[in-house]
């Protein structure tokens, strides 16, 4: 989660939501990490684990995620969920929950839905405070601006 938060913190320089990801192999190497870049590329979707799928993916050169992890420090939203799955990617760790835009704890609870093929094993809350923390800046922040 360590490797997730220092990918926060780049987004954070680059004025993103800091959200960080980090894909690991089944063998624990480092696949992809991660940070959002909606509004650096202007790309809804280029969430942290959006970004960080497809790197990995493209380093595999599959579709499917089989055996990897992967560390996120906020939960993901329904759309990242709804990726997670169709990836295939075995164990979800996340960081801060998300009450407002969550879909694995809060929201859709994508993983609970029968229609749901794939279901990661899911560790909500790691490092939930630093996690927690750098969103809170950054909003703090953006508020007083």
């Amino acid at each position: 989660m360590s490797e997730a938060l220092q990918a926060a913190r780049i987004a954070l320089q680059h004025d993103e939501v800091p959200v960080g990801a980090v894909i690991l192999s089944s063998d624990h190497k480092v696949l992809a990490k991660t940070h959002n870049r909606v509004e650096t590329l202007n790309d809804p979707t280029a969430h942290a684990e959006i970004l960080a799928i497809r790197r990995a993916c493209e380093i595999l050169n599959t579709d499917k995620l089989v055996g990897c992890s992967i560390y996120v420090t906020l939960e993901p939203c329904t759309m990242c969920a709804s990726a997670i799955s169709l990836a295939r990617i075995a164990k979800l760790y996340f960081g801060a929950y998300d009450e407002k835009s969550g879909g694995v704890e809060n929201g859709a609870r994508i993983f609970t839905l029968p229609q749901t093929h794939h279901k990661p094993e899911i560790y909500g809350g790691l490092m939930a405070d630093e996690c927690s923390e750098i969103l809170r800046t950054f909003f703090l922040h953006r508020r007083m601006n």
